[in-house]
């Protein structure tokens, strides 16, 4: 049976782990932030706990069999229901919160470590993590982020909106697009529009004043700007 001074210390490894990865997702303001990464990881390692010493007394005896490991096992599953409550579908093909998703499944499983006293494990598994997601995020942005989508995309009503209304904005605030795509949106009477401009000739001071033209015109329900 393990001690009351060793449950203590496995519990507070993992709420210590949990913090470290939980401060990189709250910098960047996630639902699911500091406190939720620490309770996650705490909550693991007390199920690992009662997983490997909650059952000691009846796994002997006889007629009874027993296996401790798929209390555990569970964490692993049903840390999924938890992760796609921090995934947000913003529109199509645009997904957010998989990073702090997967994040918090890495949690789990080291709460599992910290509560089955494999501190090692644990520490180089929050180590690693918190690499991948503080200090990679700029080297992915550097180098990926040149073929993302810059621009902007509106919901506009079937027929009700003028093109030419649209182009004289972009005209009057000297913006530059490159490619114009229109497709059917997932309401009915409506589309969506996804003009990609010249990032050279963008001007964040001067978007929300574009946005706010775009808006104006008659037909147009939502304008987005998307700059990487």
């Amino acid at each position: 049976m393990i001690s009351l001074q060793e449950i203590a210390i496995r519990l507070a490894i993992a709420a210590v782990l949990g913090s470290i990865v939980g401060s990189e997702r709250q910098r960047h303001e996630w639902a699911a932030g500091l406190r939720t990464h620490m309770v996650v990881c705490v909550g693991s390692a007390l199920i690992m706990l009662v997983s490997m010493f909650g059952f000691h007394d009846v796994v002997n005896k006889p007629g009874i069999i027993l296996d401790p490991s798929r209390v555990a096992a569970q964490v692993i599953s049903g840390i999924g229901f938890l992760g796609a409550g921090t995934i947000l579908f913003m529109r199509r093909e645009v997904v957010r919160g998989l990073t702090t998703a997967a994040g918090l499944w890495t949690v789990a499983a080291i709460g599992l470590a910290a509560g089955g006293g494999l501190y090692f494990a644990a520490c180089i598994t929050t180590a690693i993590i918190f690499i991948i997601l503080a200090a990679l995020k700029p080297l992915e942005t550097k180098l990926f982020n040149k073929n993302k989508f810059n621009g902007v995309t509106m919901t506009l009503e079937r027929k009700l909106v003028s093109l030419e209304n649209i182009e004289a904005v972009f005209k009057t605030h000297k913006i530059k697009y490159t490619q114009i795509s229109l497709s059917p949106s997932l309401e009915e009477d409506l589309d969506e529009m996804r003009i990609n401009i010249q990032k050279v000739s963008l001007d964040k001071d001067n978007l929300l004043i574009v946005v706010e033209d775009l808006r104006k015109i008659k037909g147009v329900r939502e304008v987005t700007f998307t700059v990487n």
